[in-house]
């Protein structure tokens, strides 16, 4: 469309100018019609969203893979604490909850989706 645009302005200059200042204005349009390019265009957007990639992207993908590595990896014994703040050791598992003995003196055992589990410390209460 802007190459229709462009041709019809030449054609105008022309008719209107002399004709030594007619060549001086096609060889300007000449020279601003070759400097835009599609891909030129694209470039900062293209830069743009492989910064975003890098610096929000690729780590929340790499805190999300050891998440899942964590609640896979837990084991009876483990002392846990969950999203509520609820500390405990876990007790029971199966595929989709845990079970953690909240207390020992009245036996208190709650059962939790393993997505609850903010943080696992190991049997010997390391992080």
């Amino acid at each position: 469309m802007w190459n229709v645009v462009l041709a019809q302005a030449q054609e105008a200059i022309q008719e209107a100018a002399p004709d030594g200042a007619a060549e001086v204005v096609q060889e300007a349009a000449g020279r601003q019609g070759s400097q835009g390019g599609g891909f030129q265009m694209f470039l900062p957007l293209i830069a743009i969203f492989a910064v975003f990639y890098l610096l929000i992207m690729r780590p929340q993908q790499k805190r999300e893979k050891e998440r899942r590595a964590m609640l896979a990896a837990v084991a009876k014994g483990d002392q846990v604490v969950t999203n509520g703040g609820i500390c405990g050791t876990v007790v029971g598992l199966s595929e989709k909850s845990v079970v953690v003995r909240v207390s020992e003196d009245p036996p208190i055992k709650m059962e939790f989706l393993r997505g609850a589990i903010s943080q696992v410390t190991d049997r010997d209460g390391q992080e």
